[in-house]
């Protein structure tokens, strides 16, 4: 009786009992065999890898379309309502991540903590949403080219991504980090000059010397589906089904957590400072929507209707929509090539994310144990 006093059970610790693991924030009850993966992304890759995986054609193109239906108003409250959802999203993340940082954990901890049912239904959830985007992204991909030509062969464009994204995912998971990293800073880029060209803009920085400011907010709100005060309610909740489908993220700074160095000090910072960045590009970048074009532009109703060609390219972004009426040349054209590295770096990231999951799930069982098995660059 003494001795189980004095040695106590440690079945039920998640956390490691050697003292190097625990230093680096490694556990082992619950990532066994899963130590073929390098922890080997830095803080800055981690926090760029987030954003780049986040940020893709639906914070510039189609984000739009949600527009005619809600107005400017509609379009900013319903992203500030599920900016929300994702703030509280992302602290759950960060909590419980930064204390098991595992392979695949959000998809994990459901199976170690509700039930088995439950992170089975999670895991598969999450691997063919990830997969399934992947060839979106490279339908996206021969669709922004289009804004230029339709000559180039849908073939090339769909074999040569597919060889750049197994490249990228099959190379040591540094290299996949700094490619993540370069690719999502020209995001970041393309996003605050978004915003700066906004502002320029609006306050009569064009070639028409046109203040127009808050102009097309005069009319906030749109009438959806039903007249009145109830169409009004629609519209904004059909802007909140498009929010809900671009505004995502937390999970790409959770995939990484097992491949992340001293996970528990990089990822903490890392979680704080994504939602604050991500927040600040969606919500900004639906504030601006509506102040560049009106709700009814004809141009954006003729894209979004079929009428004319540009669905799905950089010419229906209400950026580029906006440019070309105030007669700004060029920049459509660098919008567009900036908008297609965003798509590149999207399915790459998705391509990540669907190959760690399918890892996570194989070692909780989910799936065959060949996908618990690395490469010796991880």
């Amino acid at each position: 009786m003494e001795k189980d006093k004095q040695e106590p059970s440690t079945e039920a610790s998640p956390v490691s009992q050697g003292d190097g693991d625990l230093v680096r924030g490694s556990v082992t009850d619950i990532t066994s065999g899963s130590q073929s993966l390098h922890r080997s992304l830095r803080g800055k890759e981690v926090q760029l890898f987030a954003i780049g995986g986040a940020i893709g054609t639906s914070l510039y193109v189609q984000m739009g379309s949600a527009l005619p239906k809600g107005g400017p108003a509609g379009l900013f409250i319903a992203f500030v309502i599920w900016a929300g959802v994702m703030w509280a999203v992302n602290e759950c993340f960060a909590e419980m991540v930064s204390y098991l940082p595992v392979p695949s954990p959000f998809i994990r901890f459901g199976s170690e903590w509700v039930d088995g049912a439950l992170g089975f239904a999670m895991a598969w959830n999450f691997f063919l949403n990830m997969a399934i985007l992947v060839p979106f992204e490279i339908v996206a991909m021969n669709i922004m080219i289009t804004f230029w030509t339709d000559k180039v062969p849908v073939e090339a464009i769909i074999v040569a991504m597919i060889v750049l994204y197994a490249f990228l995912n099959t190379i040591t998971v540094r290299y996949f980090g700094i490619s993540e990293f370069y690719m999502s800073i020209f995001k970041v880029l393309l996003m605050v000059g978004l915003f700066f060209f906004t502002f320029v803009t609006m306050v009569g920085g064009n070639p028409f010397h046109d203040a127009y400011g808050f102009r097309y907010w005069k009319t906030p709100f749109v009438e959806h589906l039903e007249p009145g005060g109830i169409g009004k309610f629609l519209g904004v909740l059909s802007c909140l089904y498009q929010a809900s489908f671009s505004i995502t993220g937390p999970e790409y700074i959770a995939i990484v957590a097992a491949e992340t160095e001293n996970p528990r000090k990089v990822l903490p910072p890392a979680f704080r400072s994504f939602v604050w960045r991500l927040l600040v590009f969606f919500v900004g970048s639906a504030l601006c929507i509506g102040i560049v074009i009106p709700y009814n532009d004809p141009t954006l109703l003729a894209i979004l209707g079929g009428d004319i060609g540009g669905s799905g390219t950089g010419a229906a972004s209400p950026y580029v929509i906006a440019m070309q009426r105030l007669k700004i040349s060029g920049l459509p054209h660098l919008v567009n090539a900036l908008i297609m590295t965003s798509i590149f770096s999207a399915g790459n990231g998705l391509l990540y994310s669907a190959a760690r999951t399918l890892h996570g799930m194989s070692l909780e069982g989910h799936a065959p144990r060949i996908f618990a098995h690395c490469t010796k660059k991880g």
